[in-house]
């Protein structure tokens, strides 16, 4: 009996997570998307509906995460029927939070559920990625890897390898109520790295793997910052100085910018979460913006099938 229509679930991420750019990334799964996936007669993808948008967002499938997801997938398998898709955004425009990666993943999730031999949920990653790079106008998968696969990931050309996270870490994650689009982010970076950031970039970043694998938490606090791309973006972000030091003199692990920003994530002890939360707001407040915040498990669960027909 084949499935007529599907919904999945997709959650936020933290690219980046400060020391990997573009190549690190984890779940962040106290929000997210979702898209229903539905046959249809007509061949290929449709946007039928996008709700909880704050501001509009395209609907033709070239233009939408979406839909370039599932149009990948549809163009490798080539079924016999069409889809159309229902998106319901949960995850603010232009936030830091992976949102374009988490439609793209949730509709090529909810899509594959229609088929009479889905995919692995691995192979379906490069379709999302497909997706994804439509809003940031580059591929790349520490978004969403994390989206689709949850947990903590580290993403080594097409391979993708799960980081085991130390017991009793979360993630604080706070969004200022203002919005910073991926590619205006991506571009104000460089095109050249110092040698000398270069390699204690590469010694932090394998600092934080290292110290995830060992549980050392000691090894986390000293590797987890980001020398290269958060002071060329913290100047986006009005009051991140004050939010960083705030999250840190609140007892944070470490903290730094979600993806593109403007969201600032920290990574803390179970026990000081609150106090974490409420500092980087208080902070974000004294800056002039208001902000919402939360937390969640860092090894959450990635991308879910919530109901099918």
């Amino acid at each position: 009996m084949p499935i007529h229509r599907a919904t999945a679930f997709a959650p936020a991420s933290v690219g980046n997570v400060g020391v990997g750019f573009d190549v690190l990334g984890h779940a962040f799964a106290a929000l997210g998307d979702r898209v229903r996936a539905s046959r249809s007669r007509p061949p290929g993808v449709r946007i039928a509906d996008i709700q909880g948008a704050a501001q509009p967002l395209p609907r033709e499938t070239e233009r939408n995460t979406a839909g370039m997801a599932v149009q990948s997938l549809w163009q490798q398998l080539r079924p016999d029927f069409g889809v159309e898709l229902s998106i319901d955004k949960g995850i603010p425009r232009g936030s830091g939070l992976g949102g374009s990666a988490a439609s793209a993943v949730a509709a090529v999730v909810a899509a594959n559920e229609l088929l009479e031999a889905p995919l692995a949920r691995e192979a379906l990653l490069p379709h999302a990625v497909a997706g994804e790079s439509v809003a940031s106008g580059s591929p790349h998968a520490d978004n969403a890897a994390p989206s689709l696969l949850g947990g903590l990931v580290l993403v080594v050309g097409p391979r993708v390898c799960r980081i085991p996270v130390p017991a009793g870490i979360r993630c604080v994650l706070v969004h200022p109520r203002m919005a910073l689009e991926t590619r205006a982010a991506r571009r104000i970076l460089a095109p050249a790295v110092p040698l000398p950031a270069f390699v204690r970039q590469s010694a932090n970043l394998a600092g934080v793997v290292a110290g995830c694998w060992a549980g050392d938490l000691g090894l986390i606090r000293t590797a987890l910052e980001d020398v290269v791309i958060e002071p060329q973006r913290a100047p986006l972000i009005p009051g991140f100085a004050a939010v960083k030091a705030a999250a840190l003199a609140a007892g944070a692990i470490g903290c730094s910018i979600s993806g593109a920003g403007p969201a600032v994530f920290a990574w803390c002890e179970e026990g000081t979460t609150a106090e974490v939360l409420d500092a980087m707001r208080a902070a974000f407040g004294h800056a002039g913006l208001d902000s919402d915040g939360w937390t969640a498990a860092i090894d959450g669960d990635g991308a879910r099938i919530e109901d099918r027909e």
